[in-house]
């Protein structure tokens, strides 16, 4: 059985380096992505990841940790001014797991499902059939 999601559902895949953001156009529940913008990272260096990392981080790691809190905060002021309705994240395990906990209270009641795929380089039509 495929998934329902609501119209527009905005739907984020992302990984550590780069991140799109889909809007669900689909009627009746269908899945129907069209795609509204991309993220990037932005001023790694002044804005600094989400939580105290381990020492042997490297600067990688760190970038990575800093895009997924840059995500969060994108997602969190969206949601508090009511421009999302349904949040769906798509992201690989470790991004997912780093952007999860930045999101506000607000955001994860409209997050109504997560995927711990990498799906950043995919077709719409690849994703649509990954999670739909």
């Amino acid at each position: 059985m495929s998934e329902t999601y609501p119209q527009n559902t905005i739907f984020v895949i992302a990984d550590g380096h780069q991140a799109t953001v889909y809007s669900n156009h689909g009627k009746g529940g269908k899945l129907g992505l069209k795609k509204i913008e991309d993220w990037h990272p932005e001023n790694l260096d002044d804005d600094g990841p989400a939580f105290t990392r381990p020492k042997e981080s490297s600067a990688q790691d760190l970038d990575e940790a800093t895009f997924a809190k840059q995500i969060a905060n994108r997602l969190n002021q969206r949601a508090l001014k009511g421009h999302i309705n349904h949040l769906v994240l798509v992201a690989d395990p470790q991004t997912l797991g780093q952007i999860r906990p930045s999101l506000d209270k607000t955001t994860n009641e409209l997050l109504i499902k997560e995927f711990a795929k990498t799906l950043t380089n995919s077709s719409i039509e690849e994703i649509e059939r990954s999670i739909g």
